[in-house]
């Protein structure tokens, strides 16, 4: 009888550990690090926050390189959000990646300034104004200047720096999940939802917590409404993992995961899409960075909250990168056939035929068909997950405008970027300017 005890005892402690799987995995781990490191090296254009971060969050390090990436951050991107303000553009989600990457390599956040005009203020104080910003057009236009994402992204990074977020723009995003906005063209946006639970977790812990530490009374404010939306999150993304594991999809389960583990979920609701994240790693699907950042930190056990209890101190050092030969790729000798159609914002539809390379990623194929004379143009923006198209034939479609090309082949949706779909033959590649 004292056996079953100690066993039912054990297993009750185990189902208790919040996203725990079985297996150490390390060799996988070790890998996916690696992988993410060597991205650093002699990538073109910004460093990127969110890469930064997961190399943080993990238990291996090469400090050397994530210094000299800390520094890059500080000078490179410090100086693009420095044009985002000078411009008076809205820049809350940079802001907010800038801050969660600083905080993970405990940097002092007072020491990073901005100036607009002849004034220098702060990072933290320009994320508190520009999430005014956003809470105030949000009062008038029923939306983020930006998008509920790069709002649930204010909020996390203002609440894990230790600023009381304010009453009111917590309960915009409390409102927000109330009335299910967070969707992106006619999908669920499985990662502004898991953004949103970490938000929201971190303000309702820290809520608990500023309580706790108070002798009289203290009031926590949204209590009620922080617990409802917390459970309509978790019960959205539980609703939304798919039979293969993957909640939305494979390039939204990372963030999804990284939520659940925030919100203190037990094995059973974690346990499949750790297993199907494992799966594409082994599969090599993560050929983007954004992918394996988002990715790593969940098959850690851990989530963006995590940055709000990290010491850096008596870290591991022992990450290293073995020495790999140049790879060089050889055109293919095969071509495939394959149609792009561009349908404009007045439905107008334009086919193009040609042939590729197999195997060819649909930048690739862009760019050829931009080549034939046939009539098509294109330019690209830079995003943290590479290119994304915002004109095409001259007519635009960017964040800005509440516009983006949809991407869809075959009619399906695209969930890869332009630069790392690759096009097989007979496909059928749909450019459609689109509203949200």
């Amino acid at each position: 009888m004292y056996h079953l005890v100690v066993v039912f005892g054990l297993l009750a402690l185990a189902s208790s550990l919040p996203c725990d799987t079985s297996g150490s995995n390390h060799e996988l781990l070790l890998s996916l690090n690696k992988d993410l490191l060597r991205s650093l090296e002699g990538r073109e254009g910004l460093p990127n926050p969110s890469v930064h971060l997961a190399l943080r969050l993990s238990e291996l390090h090469n400090l050397l390189k994530e210094g000299e990436h800390l520094n890059r951050l500080t000078s490179h991107f410090h100086n693009d959000i420095q044009s985002f303000l000078t411009g008076n553009q809205p820049v809350v989600g940079r802001l907010a990646l800038y801050t969660l990457a600083l905080k993970s390599s405990c940097f002092d956040l007072n020491t990073i300034t901005f100036t607009v005009g002849d004034k220098s203020e702060t990072l933290l104080t320009h994320l508190k104004k520009q999430m005014e910003q956003e809470k105030e057009y949000i009062t008038f236009s029923q939306r983020p200047l930006t998008n509920y994402y790069q709002y649930s992204l204010g909020v996390l990074a203002l609440c894990v720096s230790g600023v009381r977020v304010n009453n009111h723009a917590v309960n915009k995003l409390i409102k927000a999940v109330e009335h299910e906005h967070f969707t992106h063209g006619d999908s669920v946006s499985i990662d502004t939802y898991a953004m949103a639970a970490m938000a929201l977790q971190c303000v309702n812990n820290s809520e608990n917590s500023f309580c706790s530490a108070k002798e009289s009374s203290c009031t926590i404010h949204n209590a009620a409404e922080l617990d409802t939306a917390l459970a309509n999150i978790k019960q959205k993304l539980l609703v939304s993992q798919r039979a293969d594991g993957h909640i939305g999809n494979e390039f939204s389960t990372g963030l999804a995961v990284q939520a659940l583990i925030a919100m203190g979920s037990p094995v059973s609701e974690c346990a499949a899409s750790m297993e199907a994240m494992r799966r594409d790693a082994r599969d090599n699907k993560y050929h983007n960075p954004m992918a394996i950042s988002q990715a790593l930190p969940a098959l850690q056990q851990k989530s963006y909250l995590s940055v709000q209890s990290k010491n850096c101190i008596n870290e591991d050092n022992t990450l290293a990168l073995e020495p790999t030969d140049p790879v060089t790729v050889l055109p293919s000798k095969t071509n495939v056939a394959v149609i792009v159609e561009v349908v404009t914002s007045s439905g107008t539809s334009s086919p193009y035929s040609l042939d590729v390379p197999k195997g060819s990623s649909l930048l690739e194929t862009l760019n050829l068909l931009n080549g034939k004379n046939l009539g098509f143009t294109f330019e690209t923006e830079s995003s943290q997950w590479g290119p994304f198209l915002s004109v095409v034939n001259g007519e635009r479609a960017r964040q800005g405008d509440r516009r983006y090309w949809h991407l869809a082949s075959d009619g399906t949706a695209l969930t890869e970027g332009i630069g790392d779909f690759k096009l097989k033959v007979g496909q059928k590649i749909t450019l459609t300017n689109t509203s949200y």
